[in-house]
């Protein structure tokens, strides 16, 4: 027996996936979410697409590392290049596409990452042992049409646009595999949750779109309306992010289940995840935005920033008009303008500024203990934000937010550190919740969404 680190190196190997039970077609790895090393880094980059849209070089540039070190180090932990797993993700992006969805196989090809449509041809037969209409054939035998199928990875009935597909997005487990779908918008203009189903506009390497999900017994149903198909992959791998997808909820909870304090929680909330966001840039600007106000009250200024300097869509859906505002909209704006107290605004312009510049990266690349230093350095942004940022822009699996009033009350509730009101007592707590989460590592923003959930669950 021959063992490989992922379907890329057995297809180097000359190995073809077993057509049955289709190992190639696992989701993503968890250990590419807590990885902060450069391989990790370069896997969560690869998955957004850098490779399709700026290759080798291009993915190297955005880790800070030369293409020859990059090829090494990948090569040396995974087997085969990160050409070679790019090429994979592609081959199956473009089976599943073929497989589930009525669109043209041209269109696929350059949805799946594909540069031309011999080169889809070509490595389809390859890694399938079938072209893409044989592929076609055998998941639609006979004179049935694709499109007319509902269910995981099906295309809705009713004639959808060419530029809409319909996928099944499905975690690693299947215990506790349903995902959580955020249960209110935050920013009208932007997102809406409207029968099940949460939506929002999303800004893409080459255009905007508009995601809509609904979490289904072990899958999430995704569709897409995209402005480029070529945005398909990194459209598909930002959702898995939001929904934390990837994550091994299974070891998660083994390992916090130990734990007198978590413990409990953890066992009755086996599935529960840590969402992370499509965008870091937004989610950074949306916690400065929120910062010590309500969430009313932030929402009522994030219209207000949306609808003043977010990028209207060509074809608004709905109360979908808009697309959050860019970092460098923001950057150029006049503080004295904003809509807020001028400190909140001169720190929402001092990141927006930081971002659009790249002194900070919040992409899914991004060096996280490096983008929490530059964070702290800016002005208005205290360890909350950058914690929270980091765990939720980042998706960083052991992130903790000790000064947290959500996180306080819930563990004074459940006996674990001192209760209190006046700043000495939260100081002397927080400090407590610190020691606390040492023992909950590497898996403490896992932890944070247990006492949120319990707190929620104990004010209703």
């Amino acid at each position: 027996m021959r063992f490989y680190r992922g379907a890329a190196a057995a297809q180097e190997a000359g190995f073809r996936a077993c057509k049955r039970c289709r190992p190639d077609a696992s989701p993503g790895s968890p250990e590419w979410n807590i990885r902060a090393d450069m391989v990790g880094r370069a896997m969560r980059l690869i998955a957004d697409g850098v490779v399709d849209r700026d290759g080798v070089e291009g993915l190297a540039r955005r880790l800070g590392y030369e293409q020859r070190q990059v090829r090494r180090l990948v090569t040396a932990e995974l087997g085969t290049g990160p050409l070679a797993i790019a090429r994979a993700q592609r081959a199956q992006t473009a089976r599943i596409l073929t497989e589930t969805t009525a669109l043209p196989l041209s269109e696929i090809a350059f949805a799946a990452g594909f540069a031309s449509i011999r080169q889809f041809n070509a490595t389809v037969h390859e890694v399938f042992a079938m072209t893409p209409t044989e592929l076609r054939k055998r998941a639609w035998p006979g004179p049935e049409d694709p499109a007319a199928h509902t269910g995981p990875g099906r295309r809705r009935p009713g004639g959808a646009r060419a530029d809409t597909t319909s996928a099944g997005l499905p975690g690693p487990d299947r215990r506790g595999a349903d995902a959580e779908l955020p249960g209110r918008p935050g920013h009208p203009g932007v997102e809406e949750v409207r029968d099940g189903r949460y939506r929002r506009t999303i800004m893409l390497p080459n255009g905007s779109g508009i995601l809509s999900l609904a979490s289904q017994p072990g899958y999430v149903d995704c569709e897409l309306q995209l402005e480029d198909l070529r945005d398909l992959t990194a459209a598909v791998q930002r959702c898995r992010r939001l929904l934390d997808l990837d994550a091994d909820p299974e070891a998660v909870t083994g390992y916090l289940s130990a734990d007198p304090v978590i413990g409990p929680l953890a066992l009755d909330n086996p599935g529960r995840r840590s969402p992370g966001h499509v965008d870091g840039n937004e989610l950074a600007l949306r916690a400065v935005l929120g910062q010590q106000v309500s969430v009313a009250a932030a929402r009522r200024l994030g219209a207000r920033l949306v609808a003043t300097y977010g990028k209207p869509l060509s074809r608004p859906d709905g109360p979908l008009t808009h697309c959050f505002p860019e970092a460098g909209t923001l950057a150029a704006a006049d503080p004295a303008t904003l809509p807020m107290p001028r400190g909140r605004a001169l720190a929402l312009t001092g990141l927006a500024g930081a971002l659009a510049s790249g002194e900070l990266s919040l992409d899914p690349g991004a060096e996280r203990d490096r983008a929490e230093a530059v964070l702290l350095a800016l002005p208005g942004i205290g360890p909350w934000t950058a914690s929270y940022i980091r765990m939720r822009a980042l998706s960083d699996p052991d992130a903790f937010l000790p000064s947290d009033v959500g996180v306080l009350d819930a563990l004074a509730r459940l006996g674990a550190v001192p209760a209190g009101t006046g700043p000495a007592a939260r100081a002397r707590a927080a400090k407590a919740a610190a020691a606390l989460a040492e023992n909950w590592r590497p898996w403490r923003s896992y932890a944070v969404h247990h006492l949120w959930a319990y707190l929620e669950e104990k004010d209703r």
